[in-house]
């Protein structure tokens, strides 16, 4: 059938349908990381889902509630909060979840500044509160955190002084490290037989193998987070393929260490828990 230019024939586009456009051109690829961020919060996909969607019909109604000066997506989350509330949040027994138990302003502040990593300013904003007392929140959710959050770790490190450090760092942190292991073979034989809940991963290892090889193998065997500590980040770093969420450049400071090892814990965690319960 014969379809005329449209520059003869224009299509005609509807106000609803002209602000849904401007929503996916300036928040679309966020909205993955909002809908994670519901989900997380209320501890079910299914409602984490209608929530975000319920946000979506509100401001689609009021799009001059969306605020051009900020950005995009610390707006987008201010938008979810100011339309959802979460007055009716509350503690959740969620098998597996560790935020979901925790009183609703803690888990908000500490998912929006960990697994959502916005910088403190802007969580403030989000939430409508100093960053003082946002600042409070955080410090109270991550010791309550702290003690749920203690790990199986499995360190592939061919140098014995930085292995010796993590593993310090690790005990300190009130992890068990249950083993150290410098090559690929090694690795993945341990990993098999011990099933960390965490990897501590150089890149280079000592028959010349490569501690990226090894995590590949592990990763297609059993789901654990892996962080790998190198002095070589370039070679992870490199866009041909998927790169490494968790990344810390030699030499570190402990500091680095705990938070990274904090943050892969939680969000491998949480994201665990959310799947289990959507299956």
């Amino acid at each position: 059938m014969f379809q005329p230019p449209e520059h003869i024939f224009p299509v005609v586009v509807s106000s609803t349908e002209r602000v849904v456009m401007q929503l996916k051109t300036t928040v679309g690829t966020d909205l993955p990381f909002l809908r994670r961020y519901a989900r997380t919060l209320t501890g079910s996909q299914s409602i984490g889902d209608a929530v975000v969607r319920e946000m979506l019909e509100a401001l689609i109604e009021a799009p001059e509630e969306f605020d051009d000066s900020i950005a995009p997506r610390v707006e987008l989350y201010r938008i979810f909060h100011k339309i959802w509330g979460g007055s009716t949040l509350r503690p959740i027994e969620l098998p597996g979840a560790i935020v979901a138990s925790l009183p609703a302003q803690w888990r908000q502040a500490l998912l929006l500044t960990t697994i959502e990593g916005f910088g403190s300013a802007e969580a403030a904003l989000i939430l409508n509160m100093p960053e003082s007392e946002l600042a409070e929140k955080v410090a109270e959710a991550r010791e309550s955190v702290h003690s749920m959050l203690s790990a199986t770790v499995l360190i592939i490190e061919d140098e014995p002084i930085i292995a010796l450090h993590l593993k310090k760092i690790m005990a300190s942190m009130d992890h068990e490290v249950v083993g150290v292991v410098r090559t690929h073979s090694e690795a993945v034989r341990a990993a098999e037989a011990m099933r960390p809940e965490l990897i501590l991963a150089d890149i280079s290892l000592a028959d010349g193998s490569s501690g990226i090889d090894a995590v590949r193998d592990i990763l297609a065997e059993q789901s654990v987070p892996v962080i790998f500590i190198t002095a070589f980040p370039e070679r992870l770093l490199t866009g041909e393929r998927p790169e490494p969420t968790y990344l810390i450049t030699k030499p570190f400071e402990p500091e680095t260490v705990a938070a990274t090892v904090w943050q892969a814990l939680l969000v491998h965690r949480e994201s665990a828990a959310i799947n289990e319960e959507a299956a």
